[in-house]
């Protein structure tokens, strides 16, 4: 029976014989079918799929050799575009839209053989913490069904959490790929702000959003971030240069040897929003550290606080900018009530199309441009972006990494927090800090709580370190045993 464990097990399996790329693509496509009660797909290219497996089985007989993602099934996001597939961002405004060419990260692994199984359900155009905010509904957690998996990549996590893929592609604006890995007991990295090509990726806020990956080894982590790094000239805002390592592949056997200099923030591990268990697990996790001759020191940063209502403030502006394309006239949905005035046709489409949380971010996002209160707001949202930028920078000078919860709670039920918007905004406190600055962060299984649901830890290094974090990532991993007791 068809088993898989990481990307380079799998393609060993495949020089040996011992299994097919028809047998991956047919074993997921079953597992899909008897998981449907997740949700975590909206849509599934299963002929597609199985027609790419046979094609390259037949590659391998011939002799050919092996590409670096030669027959991994990866799932993505419904947010990121697919040429001639749907693209929605679970959303009725784009209900029936397919897209008109393919991103760019998804075409470097088509170009890698990479096989795409299909897309993951998500909030509503990236917009959530909970994957409840969905057109298709909501998406349940595998381990158990009652909680949310976290958003906004709920259903690319799940796909990964419940074996539905061998990898999956979400989009991270404020936590939106950690945060779910978090909550499903998964690995979750955002890059570097421009480390992939924004281009193809549906926007939320264009000067926060980054793909992100999802998988259960930083192995494959690894693997996919080096395939789909680099400059892109459909993107001004991808990193250009290459003056940045782009291999991202380590010695496995020499970074335990590493002590690495890791800092904490005294405000997050001692925040009233953090559930205790959490909290203790983590400083229990910090002794070890020390313990095994790396130094890890307390430090304050009295910024936390403004985290979140500056991220709120400049993402839903960005939002209301982005946002403002879906006016049903050139594609998506459009109203079919009779009404001949256009203004009101905008509104009635809009209406019908968007759901509570995207319009209700699209008008907090009109309402801080809006005159009289642009300066007063969204101006000193980012004065506190650029403080957090400038602190940033000077505790990297002096650190290799910052460890940080990923969320201040483990998965809760689903339908907890849905009367309660501020709330779940404050839940992100300890994701949107990498996005306001711009570093990688990475979220790790490490825990398990005593309610039964798994928690982990998140690791965030400057900007274009991935190696770093990449490399501290698998070692607290290969270590787990002992900072998980």
């Amino acid at each position: 029976m068809f088993s898989f464990q990481d990307i380079e097990n799998y393609q060993l399996q495949l020089t040996n014989n011992t299994t097919t790329c028809g047998d991956a693509v047919n074993y997921y496509l079953n597992k899909i079918e008897a998981e449907k009660k997740l949700n975590a797909y909206t849509n599934v290219f299963a002929d597609e799929a199985v027609q790419q497996a046979k094609q390259l089985d037949e590659k391998r007989k011939n002799g050919e050799p092996l590409k670096r993602l030669h027959g991994v099934v990866i799932a993505i996001k419904d947010v990121l575009c697919y040429k001639d597939h749907p693209v929605t961002a679970a959303s009725k405004i784009l209900d029936g839209f397919k897209s008109l060419y393919t991103a760019t990260c998804i075409q470097q692994l088509i170009n890698e053989d990479a096989i795409i199984i299909g897309n993951c359900n998500c909030d509503e155009f990236a917009m959530g913490s909970t994957n409840e905010n969905s057109v298709y509904g909501p998406v349940l957690n595998a381990i158990d069904n009652s909680k949310v998996p976290g958003g906004s990549s709920g259903g690319s996590a799940v796909a990964v959490q419940a074996g539905l893929c061998m990898a999956s592609l979400g989009s991270d604006t404020g936590g939106s790929v950690r945060q779910p890995a978090d909550f499903c007991g998964i690995i979750g990295l955002k890059p570097t702000y421009g480390r992939i090509s924004r281009y193809g990726l549906i926007a939320y806020a264009s000067s926060f959003d980054q793909a992100g990956i999802f998988s259960q080894s930083v192995s494959d982590v690894a693997l996919l971030l080096e395939i789909m790094s680099g400059p892109d000239e459909f993107d001004s805002t991808a990193i250009q240069n290459n003056n940045s390592s782009n291999t991202f592949h380590f010695d496995h056997s020499a970074s335990p040897d590493k002590k690495y200099r890791i800092a904490y923030f005294k405000e997050a591990l001692h925040h009233p929003s953090l559930d205790k268990e959490i909290k203790d697990s983590i400083l229990n996790l910090i002794e070890r550290l020390r313990s095994s001759g790396h130094t890890v020191n307390e430090i304050g940063f009295d910024l936390l606080d403004y985290v979140v209502p500056a991220y709120y403030v400049l993402t839903t502006a960005e939002a209301s900018s982005n946002l403002n394309r879906y006016d049903g006239i050139r594609f998506g949905h459009q109203t079919k009530d009779p009404i001949k005035d256009l203004t009101a046709f905008y509104k009635q489409t809009r209406t019908e199309g968007f759901g509570k949380e995207v319009q209700r971010r699209i008008m907090l996002g009109t309402f801080v441009l809006s005159s009289g209160y642009y300066d007063a707001y969204f101006t000193k949202a980012q004065q506190v972006r650029r403080l957090l930028v400038d602190k940033t920078n000077a505790i990297f000078a002096d650190y290799d990494a910052v460890i940080m919860p990923t969320s201040p709670t483990t998965a809760f039920p689903l339908g907890d927090n849905s009367n309660d918007p501020i709330a779940m905004y404050l839940a992100d406190i300890f994701t949107v800090f990498a996005n306001l600055t711009g570093i990688p962060g990475i979220s790790i299984p490490l825990f398990k709580h005593s309610n039964g649901m798994p928690f982990g830890l998140q690791i965030m290094c400057k900007k274009s370190d991935e190696l770093t974090l990449l490399q501290l990532a698998e070692h607290l991993l290969k270590n787990k045993a002992s900072v998980s007791t």
